[in-house]
């Protein structure tokens, strides 16, 4: 159920990542054109405020894999680390959605800010997105290879 968890939740990420990597040949640019700024703010409004329950729905996702990882670790099986660090990459690609990421893609999807800052919150998710989608990774992995992981570890 974890790695299922960690899977959807990757799976989210993918697709937001699909439109964050449009400004990627625009890096050394100050500001992204308006029709880059349009297409990743367009996905935000839809993905953050039109696509309900979704939202809810993710949050759900997350919740359980929090709090089966924690479950997890009051258990102690082998091998003893594994729960504790998939726990924690767990979090650490959960804590900044919940606290920054979110905010600015609703934000970004507003478009109310100026090009020049709705460019910084555009660059701020795909940071935010790519760190979490390499934490998720590890956390579908050592959910995904627990088995094989035990039986190594015996």
């Amino acid at each position: 159920m974890l790695a299922a968890c960690g899977g959807f939740l990757l799976a989210i990420l993918w697709m937001d990542l699909i439109f964050d990597t449009q400004l990627l040949r625009h890096r050394h640019e100050d500001e992204l054109p308006e029709a880059v700024l349009d297409s990743i703010a367009g996905y935000y409004h839809r993905a953050t405020t039109t696509s309900r329950p979704m939202p809810h729905l993710i949050a759900a996702v997350m919740a359980i894999l929090l709090c089966g990882s924690i479950i997890e670790i009051d258990r102690w099986q082998d091998p003893v680390w594994l729960a504790p660090v998939a726990t924690l990459s767990a979090a650490a690609a959960i804590i900044p959605a919940a606290v920054r990421t979110v905010s600015n893609a609703v934000r970004l999807g507003g478009r109310t800010d100026t090009v020049a800052e709705q460019t910084r919150l555009a660059r701020s998710i795909l940071r935010d997105h790519l760190t979490s989608a390499a934490f998720m990774l590890a956390v579908v992995v050592l959910w995904s290879a627990r088995g094989l992981l035990a039986d190594f570890a015996r």
